[in-house]
């Protein structure tokens, strides 16, 4: 069937929903946490900038680079192994929706580490980053969604009001069962708007 990936990012991890359309019906074909970073670095990788903050200048730089390069290579290997299983059970992937944040200053590597809440906001988008180049190194339409809209967004894309949408995402949680928190429907809601083939 045609399916779509829908992905909500946190330090080091990721909540994956692959959702198919049955012909008008709603499924979950896929839900899975996703590791974005290697277990040996799991200490430090999840929050490299914070891990970099009391080093050396040289070193700091060198960590962070090594963070972000590992979390880009990780992410690329889950999102080729996700589209392999989609593919093995005969499913073809639509789209990749990925919750994103609003965009960074064009900041330095020393500019983020000589102030707090800069580190704060390089670590929220360095995994979500990560997943929407990985979409596009799979060769997935990607779907960037922002997050703090992202039920206006779907009211336009989907053309229903949100009690109508999250009935359905409930509904879907009941039939996969636990978990399903807030992080399972989001990434299903993403899925949602990512089915619709619309991009805005």
């Amino acid at each position: 069937m045609r399916v779509a990936f829908g992905l909500k990012a946190h330090s080091g991890w990721a909540a994956l929903v692959v959702l198919g359309d049955t012909g008008g019906e709603l499924r979950v074909v896929d839900r899975r946490r996703v590791e974005l970073v290697g277990k040996p670095d799991a200490s430090w990788a999840k929050q490299p900038y914070h891990a970099a903050e009391r080093l050396s200048a040289g070193d700091g730089r060198a960590l962070v680079e090594r963070g972000v390069v590992t979390a880009r290579r990780i992410a690329v290997q889950e999102m080729r192994a996700a589209v392999t299983r989609a593919h093995d059970a005969g499913h073809d992937v639509a789209a990749c929706a990925v919750l994103v944040v609003d965009p960074m200053p064009d900041w330095t590597v020393d500019e983020i580490l000589a102030v707090h809440f800069r580190m704060h906001k390089a670590e929220g988008v360095l995994f979500r980053d990560a997943l929407a180049r990985a979409a596009g190194a799979c060769g997935l339409r990607l779907v960037g969604i922002l997050e703090k809209h992202l039920d206006e967004r779907a009211e336009r894309a989907l053309a229903s009001s949100m009690n109508s949408v999250r009935t359905t995402i409930a509904s879907l949680g009941k039939s996969v069962g636990p978990p399903w928190g807030k992080d399972q429907k989001d990434a299903t809601l993403a899925a949602m708007i990512a089915l619709q083939g619309r991009s805005q």
